[in-house]
């Protein structure tokens, strides 16, 4: 079985067989790397391309500069996505940048973790959480 993943340097959607997560597989329009082990930062523009074309999880980290604990939150979330890639896409979502996109997704405090399958929400925590605790978190919910 193959699964859509989505570049997340041209945002070109890629076939890659299931079992080649683990391979380094790279995209075929640019010929980077499919997973980074480490977090996207996307925009209105190629957010609803990631969220509802990756056949993987996304989970995705609604934040802002001038947020403590957000700050606190980003070297959590870089560390996890070396642990959860490449069977969970993670992403960062400025909210004072893309206010329009937290808006939509009703995003009411920061730092918020939201995680999604198949373009749908699945999960919501707001707050900020330790590394073991955010693993555990996505993994019970089947990431």
């Amino acid at each position: 079985m193959s699964l859509h993943i989505v570049c997340p340097h041209c945002h070109a959607i890629n076939r890659v067989p299931q079992g080649r997560l683990d391979a380094a597989p790279k995209c075929g329009t640019c010929h980077l790397a499919l997973f980074t082990a480490q977090p996207i930062e996307l925009n209105e523009g190629n957010f609803s391309r990631h969220v509802s074309y990756n056949d993987i999880p996304v989970l995705i980290d609604f934040w802002a500069p001038w947020c403590g604990p957000c700050k606190m939150m980003t070297p959590v979330f870089a560390k996890v996505a070396t642990i959860l890639e490449p069977n969970i896409r993670l992403i960062k979502i400025n909210t004072e940048e893309q206010q329009r996109l937290a808006t939509s997704h009703n995003i009411r405090s920061i730092p918020t973790l939201a995680l999604f399958k198949n373009g749908q929400e699945i999960a919501r925590q707001a707050g900020a959480m330790n590394e073991q605790n955010l693993v555990q978190w996505v993994q019970s919910y089947g990431g």
